[in-house]
């Protein structure tokens, strides 16, 4: 086995993550190549503090992330309508209020003026 083969073996790719404050989120900020994780946290550490304050700096290896293959992804989809629960109808609330009112005012105003 060459020298450079078992470089590559004894190396992880680490994928770094930072959290602004306490209430932020983490917002994943580059891969780094590392033989463990005290190794990458200190190489995250040094090369993404320099740049800006963080709250918090997660080091995950890449090959403990697991996700959902394309195909899955359907499985994520509601299967009750539950839409009664989102908000996406109460954008345009004044603007509506505003023209029912005004179509009532019109309707209250031709009453006046034919009942006269």
């Amino acid at each position: 086995m060459s020298m450079d083969t078992q470089a590559k073996e004894s190396f992880f790719i680490y994928e770094v993550f930072s959290q602004k404050n306490v209430s932020s989120s983490f917002v994943h900020q580059f891969s780094l190549l590392a033989p463990n994780a005290e190794v990458a946290l200190a190489m995250a550490r040094e090369n993404f503090l320099r740049r800006e304050p963080c709250f918090n700096l997660w080091v995950v290896k890449r090959d403990d992330i697991h996700g959902l293959a394309p195909e899955d992804r359907p499985l994520l989809e509601r299967l009750d309508n539950k839409s009664y629960r989102e908000t996406k109808g109460y954008g345009d609330l004044q603007a509506r209020w505003r023209t029912h009112k005004e179509k009532y005012e019109e309707q209250q105003q031709k009453r006046a003026t034919s009942g006269s």
